[in-house]
């Protein structure tokens, strides 16, 4: 998704979903600033971030592919090996509307996002690889009430995102 947006200047979040600093968020903690609040969202769109992983993962599985591992087409950009970071967009968007029937920083978007309204994006960097690997294996099972699960996302959730500016993507692309 990453390169599709470095490709197309626009990205389109999967079913517009997206995580942000709501009314029901900030009622849910009664003490918080902004920027700890947005760094709760952040959490749940780091977590969301699994989803897609893993979801990505399930399909590679299903075509044949060993998980992105750059078999098949040669001019497929994907790196040789499977890459497990998590990644999030951090953007300034208007006309996202709530979505008070899932969590409380959910939030649907109008459109795609443009280039220029992201404002940073953050991934994991190669020393959290293996335990958002291993979290992506469990994603389900936590979302379920799995205990074990849980620990082992909490692993992964351990490890700061880094944080680069928007104009860096390309090149950090380049380095996966």
């Amino acid at each position: 998704m990453l390169r599709e947006l470095v490709a197309d200047r626009e990205i389109r979040a999967l079913n517009d979903t997206a995580f942000a600093v709501t009314p029901a968020l900030r009622e849910a903690y009664a003490s918080g600033d902004d920027e700890e609040l947005a760094e709760v969202a952040m959490a749940e769109a780091a977590r969301a971030s699994l989803r897609l992983l893993a979801e990505e993962q399930a399909a590679a599985e299903l075509r044949g592919d060993r998980a992105g591992d750059g078999s098949g087409d040669e001019s497929d950009p994907t790196p040789a090996g499977p890459v497990f970071r998590r990644a999030v967009i951090a953007a300034d968007v208007d006309g996202a509307t709530l979505r008070p029937d899932l969590d409380d920083a959910v939030v649907r978007l109008s459109g795609p996002i443009a280039y220029d309204r992201i404002a940073s994006i953050h991934v994991d960097l190669a020393e959290a690889e293996s335990e958002v690997a291993k979290a992506v294996e469990v994603i389900d099972a936590a979302d379920m009430g799995d205990a074990d699960a849980e620990f082992v996302l909490g692993d992964a959730e351990d490890h700061q995102l880094a944080w680069y500016a928007a104009q860096e993507l390309p090149f950090l692309l380049d380095l996966l």
